[in-house]
């Protein structure tokens, strides 16, 4: 496993998806500040965390269906 240091969006979406369980890309840019999400999960299991992907259907602003990746630490 990679040394991370502290207060890295690799450890603050480490950190957020212990508490809360999963994360989409709007809530990594809103809670985290983080607009790559899908490189730190792509380091995230490159250093062994077990995070799995669902689509899910979300309405957009406009009202329309779209589909999104959640992402989850087992």
């Amino acid at each position: 496993m990679t040394k991370r240091r502290s207060n890295t969006h690799y450890t603050r979406l480490l950190d957020y998806l212990k508490e809360f369980g999963n994360v989409t890309s709007l809530t990594a840019i809103r809670d985290l500040g983080n607009t790559r999400l899908s490189a730190t999960i792509y380091q995230l299991r490159k250093d062994g965390h077990n995070i799995i992907s669902e689509d899910l259907t979300v309405r957009n602003r406009w009202g329309n269906n779209t589909t999104v990746s959640l992402y989850k630490l087992i």
